[in-house]
């Protein structure tokens, strides 16, 4: 059974595994806008800084120890010296800023890390208010894969094929245990066609990167 699991995980890996797969090597990492629950968990990470404005999320992800050190401030207004982490990660948070503030901050996370940045969002606007009162989770911007590209990135497809998908991301066809499979399955080809995925995972690697 054990050998199945790994074998299904290695041929239809979760999004997470592939952020795995980049931050591994990587021992201090910068997580911007981490959000209350970041994947950054389930990462072998020695050390990573946690920014996040929304004071609730802050103070549920400190609850569970996700990162060494945490930081309540605007992303758009913090500062960090040159090359202070191996990689910076902005997982689901561009779409939150308008496109000139995401592409200042692409520029400004260039500079923090030394090995490579990763960034991830919708693939192409995707329309979403605020909840959880919170003012901002409201959607400002859409990023596509050619917009991507150009600021240097390889962009790889996740989160499955993106037509299975509704509001906030969520599955719209139903029985949903049977559609959730099948948008895992799809993965597998959304990965290497990233126009046909719901989200955009990219990576961009930097000159100090180990050989």
């Amino acid at each position: 059974m054990n050998f199945l699991v790994a074998l299904y995980r290695k041929l239809f890996p979760s999004w997470v595994e592939y952020l795995q797969r980049e931050l591994s090597g990587c021992d201090a990492v910068l997580d911007l806008g981490c959000g209350r629950s970041s994947p950054i968990q389930h990462c072998k990470v020695d050390f990573s800084v946690g920014v996040e404005l929304f004071e609730p999320y802050l103070q549920e992800s400190k609850d569970k120890g996700i990162h060494n050190e945490y930081i309540n401030s605007d992303v758009r207004e913090i500062e960090f010296e040159a090359k202070s982490f191996d990689a910076v990660v902005c997982l689901e948070l561009l779409e939150h800023l308008t496109k000139e503030e995401g592409c200042e901050l692409i520029e400004k996370m260039e500079g923090w890390a030394r090995k490579k940045i990763v960034v991830t969002t919708p693939n192409g606007y995707l329309q979403q208010d605020s909840y959880d009162e919170n003012l901002l989770q409201e959607h400002k911007s859409g990023w596509s894969i050619e917009e991507l590209r150009q600021l240097g990135f390889k962009v790889y497809g996740m989160k499955g094929w993106r037509q299975l998908k509704g509001h906030r991301g969520k599955i719209k066809y139903r029985p949903l245990v049977v559609w959730e499979k099948i948008s895992h399955l799809s993965q597998a080809i959304t990965y290497y066609f990233p126009k046909l995925a719901f989200q955009l995972f990219a990576v961009k690697e930097l000159g100090d990167r180990e050989r």
